[in-house]
């Protein structure tokens, strides 16, 4: 995620170290879809046969996956949270060549830091 003043802290855990939740605000999600290229297509399956990691569904599920983090995260902030907790990610293929990253969770708000 980028660096910026308005840092919402999304985390798989219940809750933050050291702080308490005052108020839920309900379910945020982000999700992004990707089709692949039929040419990435062929070059993947060459990787398939031959072993090791095929980049180029590595690199297409890392565009996914970011871009889902950011669209939660912008939900998240549209809510008013100011952490977004119990975080979960699904990841499907939702028609041939396409794939969906969902990203959903909790958004709170939490108590002011003494």
């Amino acid at each position: 995620m980028e660096n910026d003043d308005n840092f919402v802290p999304i985390i798989t855990a219940g809750a933050l170290p050291n702080r308490k939740v005052s108020e839920a605000l309900g379910l945020v999600w982000g999700s992004d879809i990707r089709a692949r290229s039929i040419f990435k297509d062929i070059i993947a399956m060459f990787r398939f046969l031959g072993g090791g990691e095929i980049k180029e569904y590595s690199t297409l599920f890392d565009e996914v996956r970011h871009n889902a983090l950011k669209k939660l995260k912008r939900n998240a902030e549209l809510v008013g949270a100011d952490a977004v907790v119990d975080v979960r990610f699904v990841s499907s293929v939702v028609v041939p060549g396409g794939v969906e990253f969902l990203v959903y969770g909790t958004a709170v708000r939490l108590e002011k830091a003494k």
